[in-house]
Order: structure tokens, then C-alpha cells, then sequence
């Protein structure tokens, strides 16, 4: 999807604006400063401010009205046109321009404006573009190889989880069939999670719903040894997540703190809304030094940490806290509704 996008910026958001008037001011200091020094240096640098923010502005404006336009067109199309576009705004400014200050008629003096200014225009533009695609490029390069983590950290199901669930389900059939076909269909529910698409985010009901299910079918597997505390009456179930993002921490609990345990363990969820912040927490009894050396130790963790990152940048955040008897796992995430 991303390789498909247009390289060139939202120039309509207010971000894009701003960066073209500091551009454009960095572009007239530089000019200004590198003439012969005169008694006229802040008429100049007045003047050729507002000259080239009128470009840059105007430049802008006509790309973000053609913004739809040109996403529809190749990269090398629309940056052919938007480079056109830019020149062509260039002359027409220049030419107001000189009549305003001069008055109407063509000479010597008249052409040479006009033909410094579209000479400056002309490498402004293309260096302009030319670092746009280079962003562009990098963010597609970036973005692809987190998708790809993310589509072989999100498909992969342990082929453990899944014999051991096909086996509950199978003994189940003769002796309890409702219960079995409940099983089944929480197994296609996590498939089918499994294989959604990597760059929408869900409800945390839908989440939860998914988690719930999963839960089910291990406590069916394990029965009493998996013991379970809700607690997220506080959660706001319309908060937005990336898909699978509670259900590995969970399917690691069981797997690295429950299971190996002859007794079993006790496995919570608490949840709250704290601030405009949503916060899950998932805790286990510790696993023995043993247990974590068992292949797939926290490398459940790091998927839900990537994908949390790369939905809410910054504001996505997993904590680990272990203290030998308790293995917690936080996740934080802004309260974004849909």
C-alpha cells in the first residue's frame, strides 16, 4: 500500500506550510547575504521575502488543490508536472512583480528578472523534490521491512498451541459436541485475526472478544490449573488497537508461566483508562530459570512493542516488570476513538 502512495507531502496540512515559509526565508537570507553589502540589506531581504513566499505560498496553494489529482499519476509524472506547475507560478510572479515595481514593458533588465528568477526557481525546485522522493523512498523502505516483521510475527501461531487445541477439540466431540464447536469457532476467530489486514486498527472489545476465546480454549486444555482474574470493567471498549496485540501476551503467559507448572498459576488482566491513556496489564507467576529458556521467550513481547510503536509512534509503550514471583506486562497506548 505504501509503495503505491504519491512522494510528494500534504502541502494543504499546516506542517507543509510552515516548513516552505522557513525554506523559503533560508533560501532569501541566503541570497541577501551573499550580494554586495548596501545600505539597502533589510529593504532587500523585505522585498525578496515577500517575492519568494509568494511563490512558495502560491506553489503550495496550486499543489494541495491538485493533490488528488496528482496521486493518481506516477511518481515521474507528477513530479514532471509539479516542476512545471512551480516554474510556471515563478514566472507569473515575477512578471506582477517587475510591472508593480517598474511598470509594463520588456527590456534588457526586464528579461534578466525574469530569467534569475526562473533560474533560481529552477534549482530550488529540483532539490526540493528531488529530497521529497528521497523521504518518501526511505519511509516506503522503513515501513515495508516493519510490515514484513509484523506479517510473520502476526501469522505465526504455535504449532504446539494449534496440535493441543485440534486434540481438545477432537476429544471433546464425542462427549460434549457444543462445547467443541464453540472451540472451533474461537480457533477460526484467531485465524482469521491472524491473516486480517496489518495496517487497520480494531475496537479493544473486538480484542477482547478474541482474547476471551483464546482463554476459553486453554482453560478447556488446562482446566483447573488456569485460574483467571478480569479486571477491566474500566477499559473503553471503543479504543482503537492493533490486531493481536493482547492475545500474544496472553498465549505467552500460559505458555511460559502456567504450563510448566505442575499446580498451574493464577492469570490477571487489569485495564483502566488513565488520562487519555489506555493501560492493560497482564501478569503470571514468574517463569523458573528453565522455562525461559524455552524457545519463544519474549519475543512475544517485541511484536506487541513493534506494532504499538508503529501504530502510536511514540505513545505505544510496553513495560516488563519482574520480580521472581510475579512476571508482569504493561501496554500503553493513547485513547484514540474510531
Amino acid at each position: 500500500m505504501a509503495a503505491k502512495e504519491s512522494f510528494l507531502p500534504n502541502f494543504c496540512a499546516i506542517r507543509s506550510v510552515f516548513a516552505i515559509v522557513v525554506v523559503g526565508e533560508l533560501l532569501v537570507l541566503v541570497m541577501v547575504l551573499a550580494r554586495t553589502p548596501g545600505s539597502g540589506l533589510w529593504q532587500d531581504l523585505s522585498l525578496l521575502s515577500l517575492f519568494v513566499q509568494w511563490i512558495g505560498l502560491c506553489s503550495a496553494a496550486l499543489l494541495c488543490l491538485l493533490r488528488g489529482w496528482l496521486a493518481r499519476l506516477g511518481n515521474t509524472a507528477a513530479a514532471a508536472l509539479s516542476y512545471a506547475l512551480i516554474l510556471g507560478i515563478t514566472l507569473l510572479v515575477s512578471e506582477l512583480s517587475y510591472r508593480l515595481v517598474y511598470g509594463p514593458g520588456i527590456g534588457s533588465d526586464h528579461l534578466q528578472f525574469l530569467g534569475r528568477s526562473s533560474a533560481v526557481a529552477a534549482v530550488a525546485a529540483a532539490v526540493a523534490l528531488r529530497y521529497m522522493y528521497i523521504q518518501h523512498a526511505w519511509r516506503v523502505r522503513i515501513q515495508s521491512a516493519a510490515e514484513a516483521r509484523i506479517d510473520a510475527l502476526q501469522a505465526r501461531i504455535r504449532p504446539h498451541f494449534l496440535f493441543n487445541s485440534l486434540n481438545t477439540i477432537a476429544s471433546l466431540i464425542p462427549s460434549a459436541p457444543a462445547e467443541a464447536e464453540r472451540l472451533v469457532e474461537d480457533l477460526a476467530d484467531l485465524f482469521r485475526a491472524s491473516l486480517g489486514r496489518r495496517d487497520r486498527l480494531v475496537a479493544l472489545a473486538e480484542e477482547l472478544a478474541l482474547a476471551d476465546g483464546y482463554l476459553r480454549m486453554e482453560g478447556v486444555r488446562l482446566g483447573e490449573r488456569l485460574r483467571l482474574q478480569w479486571d477491566i470493567a474500566d477499559l473503553p471498549r471503543d479504543a482503537l488497537i492493533p490486531p493481536l496485540s493482547l492475545q500474544p501476551l496472553l498465549e505467552n503467559a500460559v505458555y511460559h508461566g502456567i504450563e510448566p507448572r505442575l499446580e498451574g498459576g493464577v492469570l490477571s488482566i487489569h485495564g483502566a483508562r488513565e488520562n487519555g491513556v489506555v493501560v492493560i496489564t497482564v501478569r503470571n507467576p514468574a517463569p523458573g530459570p528453565s522455562d525461559r529458556l524455552r524457545a519463544g521467550f519474549g519475543m512475544a513481547q517485541e511484536n506487541v512493542r513493534e506494532r504499538l510503536q508503529l501504530a502510536f509512534a511514540r505513545h505505544g509503550q510496553l513495560y516488563v516488570h519482574d520480580d521472581l514471583r510475579f512476571y508482569r506486562v504493561t501496554i500503553r497506548f493513547p485513547y484514540r476513538r474510531p
